[in-house]
């Protein structure tokens, strides 16, 4: 999807706002990022916050822990968890289907999965899980190296 097909269904589900984000590596092409805010809710943050390559189009689509979609993975839910149930539920899942599960380089577990990027997001003094669904964006060469940086940054404060 281009930007401008990202804003209009970001329309319709609700309050968005576009920014263009700085070029903070020459070999990505320019972003944008699209926050959409639930319709109906007073100010807060962002559900989803979806980030879009001019090369590639949608790339990185990131749900809150707090306001965002539930998702879930195979049953596995992935928004707003803590984050060691996550990764025991993660566990379970994979060996009762005798499959995988991995962790994200800074050690949060998930879904074996290249398109879903486990992240972190603190929520007052605790930290929830915030899934990124994710394909590789031009230059990279995994979807953690296409990682937008407001969302590797997201983890590292308190919000």
């Amino acid at each position: 999807m281009t930007v401008d097909e990202v804003v209009e269904v970001a329309k319709m589900l609700g309050q968005s706002s576009v920014s263009e984000l700085a070029r903070d590596h020459a070999i990505f092409s320019p972003t944008w990022k699209i926050e959409v805010h639930r319709r109906g809710a007073g100010p807060s943050a962002p559900a989803v916050t979806a980030y879009v390559s001019q090369a590639v189009g949608l790339f990185c689509v990131a749900a809150d822990a707090v306001h965002g979609p539930q998702v879930a993975y195979a049953g596995l839910k992935l928004v707003g968890r803590d984050l060691s149930e996550l990764e025991r539920d993660a566990i379970a899942y994979a060996e009762s289907v005798d499959g995988l599960f991995r962790y994200t380089p800074e050690g949060y577990a998930g879904p074996d999965d290249p398109g879903v990027v486990m992240r972190g997001q603190w929520v007052g003094q605790v930290l929830r899980s915030r899934p990124l669904f994710m394909v590789t964006r031009d230059g990279a060469n995994t979807e953690w190296d296409s990682l937008p940086r407001e969302e590797y940054r997201n983890g590292q404060s308190h919000a």
